[in-house]
């Protein structure tokens, strides 16, 4: 794969390009490239009536109502009616966990490129076009780096929690990685599809570290990083417990395949 002029700051984590090992996902895209006709945007929703509007109406100005947009929604509150409005696709689900809710986002739509959000107004969606270039450049993900510039509107507890676990991610795997639970990626289908899923809490960790291991062509890119608007649902001990528990044995498990 030819070098990127993206922005500086950009990460290629995986080199199994210039190593001579076999890309699983079949390289850069023939032909023409995606636009956002091409793109489903998913989420897990759950009771968050004060930023989801927010969310979809920046989705679709960037995207020219182009994108796709999933929520797989377990809410009490006005959220999926709200969605709806917007004109997300709403999938109801009894809540049974951040990961159950958006693997069934992700596995939902039929579109060759997806990318995860939160909708709890943390994640750039101006920053869309950027991950879509970067999958027309050829990369299997794209994956959002919040702590590049620093995360300052995170919880300190949980900046210091996501520098241990890129960290511990990063010595299991063998590989450098900077930001493993970011909730914001972009993933063509077939990766997504190839994997296995076997982790709750810890699934953003999961699908940085499978594909990583599986050989796909990895980019961390840099992203803003914005306060949230409500409130948190997981607990910070309890979900950090959770997500390295998930990284330890995720890459336990690719490493001893």
């Amino acid at each position: 794969m030819s070098d990127t002029a993206s922005t500086a700051g950009d990460i290629p984590v995986s080199d199994g390009a210039d190593s001579g090992e076999t890309d699983p996902g079949g390289g850069e895209q023939s032909g023409n490239e995606y636009t956002f006709a091409d793109v489903s945007v998913v989420m897990g929703t759950y009771n968050e009536e004060e930023a989801i509007g927010t969310v979809l109406r920046d989705i679709e100005a960037v995207t020219d109502g182009n994108a796709e947009v999933v929520c797989v929604d377990g809410s009490s509150d006005r959220t999926p009616e709200i969605a709806r409005e917007h004109g997300a696709r709403v999938i109801d689900q009894e809540p049974q966990g951040y990961g159950v809710a958006v693997r069934e986002a992700i596995l939902a739509p039929d579109r060759p490129v997806v990318v995860t959000t939160d909708c709890d107004d943390t994640y750039p969606m101006e920053q869309l076009p950027e991950f879509l270039a970067l999958i027309n450049e050829g990369y299997d993900v794209v994956s959002g780096d919040r702590l590049y510039h620093g995360a300052e509107a995170m919880p300190a507890l949980n900046r210091l929690g996501n520098h241990l676990f890129a960290l511990a991610a990063s010595v299991l795997m063998g590989t450098r990685v900077h930001d493993t639970t970011t909730g914001m990626r972009a993933y063509r289908r077939e990766v997504v599809e190839s994997i296995e899923w076997t982790e709750n809490t810890g699934l953003s960790a999961e699908l940085l570290i499978r594909p990583l291991m599986w050989g796909y062509d990895v980019r961390e890119h840099p992203i803003d990083y914005r306060e949230r608007a409500g409130e948190s649902k997981l607990d910070p001990i309890e979900g950090g417990d959770a997500i390295a528990k998930s990284i330890l044995r995720v890459a336990l498990d690719e490493r001893f395949r």
